[in-house]
């Protein structure tokens, strides 16, 4: 039915940049579409005008099960869970429900490569890209980095790969995607506010793996427990950038070098071959996580036909992303970091880890359901003070009541100003907040710019 929408009635659920996406590309195939969001139009901006002027329908300020049960096809966006009860009431009612990425990938006939993981999935996506547009390739980046697979369908370009950030949220809604080479960087608990408990997360996380072949390759953290059982079954040809055995194709970090090992021989388990070697001196990837980060693209690179001398040059060049671990400024020889894309416990740790300074570090914002203990040894050992913002200060004063000293602010501004007076030259304020933004920010990125607006206050 997806090939043939014309004259289906379709409803997209969720009206923000994918929602967008999804009605400019139903219209122009000529289905029927209604779109509903639970947000009213007054919270929407411009976006219900711009939809009925392409002829969509819309119902606004809450879903109404009817919309749901009628449809033909229900599409929906990646924040919105399968267990709403619209939709399991369409699904009762035998209607079909898929997500955006999932409709899209039915119409890209170029290969994907596919990149998911609790943490570091943007940067290493970004990197990817780079990667593969360094050694000649048309290639289109997007999903869950911002610009949606289906606006890439839409505008019908001309590509050699399509390289794709994948959440636990699209991979939930997917059936029949299928990537080329899907990359799994690290499984750490996560979402817990939206699945039941960890295995299930992970599980989602392993989705990416389902229908791949014995002629697809996955990328894999070896060293990563919860990766290795979710992906013990997979059909497709493994490589490891981290944890890998000797007898294990894939790569081996050895300081500021990555070695690129191939196939295993056939022949008495003995150690597949060095192909590739690449310096990671001079690059942003210098801490142990960002390193992993790198190998793995380097593996999904060349198993997408890049050179070597485009993945070197973009080890070289890449600068990172910003709102993760982003130096906006130095202040009287203290240095201001903004890691607001740190929404996690793990996040976390590995923005600590990343810096040998003592820190002061500002933590907050929604908690969803993490163990802020988890963070204890790594606070009492670097943190000098950590100020706490939003909704989870409580939680995570509880969790550190006797590790560091502790001060609450009320919003960003304030609790940026605290931190400053905190530090002294030569100590990190970090910005690595461990939970969702929702309770104060739209999302991180706008944590992010509040950041660094309230750091240019200080200069």
């Amino acid at each position: 039915m997806t090939r043939n929408l014309e004259n289906r009635r379709v409803l997209v659920v969720g009206l923000g940049m994918t929602g967008m996406a999804l009605t400019r590309f139903l219209v122009k195939k000529k289905a029927r579409v209604t779109v509903t969001d639970q947000r009213d139009e007054s919270q929407l901006g411009t976006r219900p005008g711009q939809c009925r002027r392409m002829g969509a329908a819309l119902e606004l300020g809450g879903h109404r099960d009817r919309a749901f049960t009628e449809a033909d096809l229900v599409i929906i966006s990646p924040g919105v869970p399968l267990t709403i009860p619209p939709v399991a009431a369409a699904r009762a009612a035998g209607v079909p429900v898929m997500g955006e990425m999932e409709l899209a990938a039915r119409y890209v006939r170029t290969p994907i490569v596919a990149v998911t993981g609790t943490n570091g999935k943007t940067t290493t996506t970004a990197l990817l890209g780079e990667m593969l547009k360094r050694s000649g390739k048309k290639v289109f980046v997007g999903g869950n980095i911002g610009d949606p697979l289906i606006g890439h369908v839409d505008r019908e370009e001309d590509v050699d790969v399509v390289v794709l950030e994948v959440s636990s949220f699209q991979l939930d809604s997917a059936e029949r995607f299928r990537p080329r080479v899907g990359v799994l960087l690290n499984i750490t608990p996560d979402h817990l506010d939206r699945y039941p408990d960890f295995t299930a997360y992970a599980r989602a996380k392993g989705r990416l793996f389902r229908n791949q072949t014995e002629d697809h390759i996955a990328v894999l953290n070896g060293e990563d427990a919860a990766v290795r059982t979710v992906t013990r079954t997979v059909r497709s040809r493994r490589l490891y950038f981290s944890g890998r055995t000797g007898t294990e194709a894939g790569a081996t970090l050895s300081g500021d070098r990555v070695f690129i090992y191939g196939e295993k021989r056939p022949a008495n388990g003995t150690a597949p071959p060095l192909k590739e070697e690449f310096d990671l001196a001079g690059t942003p990837f210098t801490g142990q996580y960002g390193r992993e980060n790198a190998a793995a693209a380097c593996l999904a690179a060349l198993s997408s036909g890049a050179r070597r001398e485009g993945v070197q040059s973009a080890l070289n060049t890449f600068r990172g992303l910003p709102h993760r671990l982003e130096t906006v400024a130095v202040l009287n020889g203290v240095r201001m970091v903004n890691d607001s894309k740190a929404t996690n416990v793990h996040a976390v740790r590995c923005a600590l880890a990343a810096f040998e300074a003592p820190l002061v570090l500002i933590m907050g914002g929604r908690d969803k359901g993490s163990d802020f203990t988890l963070l204890r040894d790594a606070v009492a050992r670097q943190a000098r003070k950590v100020i706490l913002l939003g909704e989870a200060a409580g939680i995570i004063r509880e969790a550190f009541w006797n590790v560091v000293p502790m001060e609450g602010a009320e919003d960003m501004e304030g609790a940026v100003s605290a931190a400053f007076r905190a530090a002294v030259p030569g100590d990190v304020v970090l910005l690595s907040p461990g939970c969702a933004s929702f309770d104060m920010f739209t999302d991180y990125s706008h944590r992010g710019e509040a950041f660094r607006k309230a750091v240019e206050a200080l200069s």
